[in-house]
C-alpha cells in the first residue's frame, strides 16, 4: 500500500515537474519574442520587458527544481539539485536588481 502511494506520488510530482518546466519555457519564448519585437521598433521598455519575463520563468523553473528534491533518493542527486536552486536563486537576484535600476532609470 504504501509503495503504491510513494509511486502515485512519485507520479504527480514527476507530471507537475514537467508543467512548471514548460511553463518556465513558454514564459522565455514569449518575453523574447516581446522583447525582440520592442527591440525592433525601438522601444525603451525592452531591456525591462525583457527582464521582467526572464524573472518570472525563473521562478517557475526554480519551482520545479524544489518539487525535484521530494524525489531526490540519494545526496549526490539532492547536492546536484541544490546546486541548481542556489543558481537560479542567484540569477534571480540579479534580474530582479537589474529591474529594479532599469525602473530607477526610466523614473
Amino acid at each position: 500500500m504504501i509503495h503504491q502511494m510513494e509511486a502515485i506520488l512519485h507520479e504527480i510530482v514527476n507530471f507537475t515537474i514537467i508543467i512548471l518546466e514548460l511553463m518556465g519555457v513558454f514564459i522565455i519564448a514569449v518575453s523574447a519574442v516581446k522583447g525582440f519585437y520592442n527591440y525592433v521598433r525601438h522601444r525603451p521598455e525592452v531591456k525591462l520587458s525583457l527582464a521582467k519575463g526572464l524573472a518570472m520563468a525563473l521562478e517557475f523553473k526554480m519551482g520545479s527544481e524544489i518539487l525535484r528534491t521530494v524525489v531526490a533518493r540519494e545526496w549526490e542527486e539532492i547536492a546536484t539539485v541544490a546546486g541548481i536552486i542556489v543558481l537560479r536563486a542567484a540569477l534571480a537576484f540579479l534580474i530582479h536588481w537589474e529591474i529594479k535600476e532599469e525602473e530607477k532609470l526610466e523614473s
